[in-house]
């Protein structure tokens, strides 16, 4: 099966080790094109790996790549657009959900175009208990470079050119009841 344009699917995040890390029950499938895939999502269940369970809050854009080893969360809060970039494997979707393996770095960018590198003490505990394959481990150090890269030069989507329109047509499926 093949993504389109209105589907909901969930999206389950694995650690390198296969072991399921993290599944959102639900997001709108916007775009697929290019080897990028936008989703949206407000107030849908997320569930960790050990049971516990959230809402998320504000309305969310998800870029997937299938070239690049990150995707990236664009948070809409009333102060500002906050994006959340998680290192992980290129997407994949298997009729069952969005999937790909989370390599624990993640970016937190700021509406100010500041950011900060985060979980870098899970990466050094991961890369050691897991054994990430030194090709592993060189990719995500090259992938990192090029999202840091994206960030400063304001790339999309940190240039925000699109992100409202994904918002715009996000609230539209929503009230055409695309649920």
């Amino acid at each position: 099966m093949k993504l389109s344009t209105g589907m909901h699917v969930p999206i389950h995040s694995y650690k390198h080790s296969k072991r399921l890390h993290r599944i959102w029950r639900k997001t709108a499938v916007l775009l697929e094109e290019d080897g990028v895939l936008i989703t949206g999502h407000q107030k849908t269940r997320v569930i960790e790996h050990d049971g516990r369970s959230w809402l998320t809050k504000e309305p969310a854009i998800c870029y997937f790549y299938e070239k690049y080893w990150f995707n990236i969360i664009g948070m809409i809060k009333k102060d500002g657009i906050y994006f959340y970039c998680n290192i992980s494997s290129p997407y994949l979707y298997d009729g069952e959900a969005i999937k790909y393996i989370d390599y624990d770095l993640d970016v937190k960018v700021f509406p100010d175009g500041k950011y900060l590198l985060l979980d870098e003490k899970e990466y050094n505990m991961h890369l050691n208990q897991m054994a990430y394959p030194k090709e592993i481990q060189e990719i995500i150090e090259k992938q990192l470079q090029i999202l840091l890269s994206w960030i400063e030069k304001k790339e999309k989507p940190f240039d925000l050119s699109d992100i409202d329109h994904y918002i715009d047509q996000y609230k539209q499926m929503h009230k055409k009841g695309h649920r």
